[in-house]
């Protein structure tokens, strides 16, 4: 992958996590309810949080294994 290409998708995934993690999208989830033992609100914080980083590391992982090729 171009080193371009990375910072582009790196990029997508700040946004997308300033996005997701941001006031209003967060107040949909904000019900008095609990899935697993866990209130829903920290559920879906904890569940975009490991989404964020597992987009993080496909992306470094792709740019990194393209270089060896």
């Amino acid at each position: 992958m171009k080193e371009g290409l990375k910072k582009q998708y790196l990029w997508a995934v700040f946004f997308l996590g300033m996005f997701l993690l941001n006031y209003p999208v967060l107040s949909i989830y904000d019900i008095p309810e609990v899935w697993f033992g866990i209130p829903v609100l920290y559920f879906f914080v904890f569940a975009f949080w490991v989404l964020l980083i597992v987009l993080t590391f496909w992306a470094v992982r792709k740019s990194e294994r393209d270089k060896h090729v």
